[in-house]
This record gives C-alpha cells, sequence and structure tokens, in this order.
C-alpha cells in the first residue's frame, strides 16, 4: 500500500529568511549585554548570523555530532558535543537491542568528524567562554532533539546565567522535551506532523562549510575561525557528513 502524505506550503523561503523573522520574536534581547548567541553547524549558523546581527550579539558555534543508527543514520541513538558530552536515546537503544561496543564505535567516528569540523571552523580559536552569558542556542529545526540536548549539556557545563533555544520549527514532544532543561523554548511553527525539517524551507539545500566560514569570519569582524581555504575544505569540508 503507498501512503500519501500531505503536502504543506512551505513556512519560510530559505534558512537567512527564517533567521530574521526568529529574530524578530526575540527582538526583546537586543543589545542584551550579556547575549550570546550559538550555532549548531551547519544548518543553524545562517539563521543564528541573522538574529545576532538583528539583536547586536557576539555569535559562535557549538559543534555536535548526531549518532545514528548502523544501517538507520537517520534515526538518531544519541548525539556528542565538544566537551566530552554525551547524551543517549535510550527508548531507541533498548527497542533496537543496540550493544554498547556498537555505540562507542559510531561515537568514535563521529568524534573523529566533530575534531575536522573544529579544526577547520575554529582553527587556534578556543571555544566561546559561556560563563555568565545569556546563550541562545540555535538550530535550523528540532526533530529528535538529540543535539540540541547533547549542546545544551556541552553549555550548561561552561556555567551561564541562562539558556534559551530558539529555532524556525520543532516537533511539539521535542519541544515538550527540551523545555525542563532550559530557561525557555522559541519555536516559531511546531506543527503536530513534522515529517522532515526541509519540507518547511522553500530552499533547504544543505549549508556548505564555505558558508559557515564566511558567516563566523563577517561576524567576527574579519577573524578567520580556521582554516578554510580551498584545499581545507577539499580535504574534510564540503563532502563530509
Amino acid at each position: 500500500m503507498r501512503i500519501r502524505v500531505k503536502e504543506f506550503p512551505p513556512l519560510f523561503r530559505d534558512r537567512r529568511e527564517a533567521g530574521r523573522l526568529l529574530a524578530q520574536r526575540l527582538a526583546a534581547w537586543t543589545d542584551h549585554p550579556d547575549l550570546l548567541v550559538l550555532a549548531l553547524p551547519r544548518g543553524g549558523v545562517p539563521i543564528a548570523y541573522e538574529v545576532a546581527r538583528a539583536l547586536h550579539a557576539p555569535l559562535d558555534i557549538v559543534l555536535v555530532r548526531k549518532l545514528g543508527v548502523p544501517g538507520h543514520a537517520e534515526l538518531a541513538m544519541g548525539a556528542i558535543a565538544e566537551g566530552g558530552v554525551r547524551v543517549l536515546n535510550h527508548v531507541v537503544i533498548r527497542e533496537l537491542d543496540i550493544p554498547e561496543e556498537i555505540i562507542d564505535h559510531v561515537a568514535r567516528e563521529e568524534q573523529r568528524i566533530l575534531e575536522q569540523r573544529r579544526r577547520l571552523y575554529r582553527g587556534d580559536r578556543p571555544p566561546p567562554t559561556v560563563e555568565g552569558a545569556r546563550v541562545i542556542l540555535i538550530d535550523d529545526g528540532l526533530a529528535t532533539g538529540m543535539t540540541i540536548m547533547a549542546a545544551i549539556e556541552a553549555v550548561r557545563r561552561g556555567g551561564p546565567a541562562g539558556i534559551m533555544v530558539a529555532t524556525p520549527v520543532a516537533a511539539p514532544e521535542s519541544v515538550a522535551e527540551i523545555e525542563p532543561l532550559v530557561d525557555e523554548v522559541v519555536a516559531l511553527a511546531t506543527p503536530e506532523m513534522l515529517y522532515a525539517i526541509g519540507m518547511w524551507y522553500s530552499d533547504f539545500t544543505p549549508t556548505s562549510d564555505a558558508e559557515v566560514c564566511s558567516l563566523l569570519a563577517e561576524a567576527l569582524r574579519g577573524y578567520t575561525p580556521g582554516p578554510c581555504s580551498d584545499r581545507a575544505l577539499e580535504h574534510g569540508g564540503e563532502n563530509a557528513p
């Protein structure tokens, strides 16, 4: 039997427009002295760039990687973040009877990719200082919520004054799961049937490493965040997962 999925009109033209709309919702935070906007690369960066620019806030990134179930990479069994953070989806792990050694193997591979991204985006620049900051974590959408939960834990370890999660579109169940972990969750849309994040954008072209580097460099007033040269992109950039 063929299942027909209802087509929904997209809510956002692209990530940059979604970021501008999200910035309008967050306008009360404009010029807040302790505000720090952190994006989840890659897709969260264009959105966070627009938010940071509108709110006159600094922009940086928090590096995370989803732990996909082997053979079903789109299904998250957990996520990792910089600083040694690992969060697990115990329901998926239990239902699929995934052994610990498989989880460790996937985590090691994703850690390798995370380190590649760190070198590419940051180079020798240290992670942002979040102590005492009011942090807004931004991604282009929340489906399972595993990567944002890893990002929340990574930021929490730095001692921020507060954490908010902001996104253009989110699954209601993910919002409900994340709300107890932070001060506030702001989502422009929480469709009952999310299906896929990309359905809600007219243009959901994958964000490239070059775009991430360009936006970070612009936000950091010309500071090059990493070796974002053509050679660097060739050896672990554009074609990396």
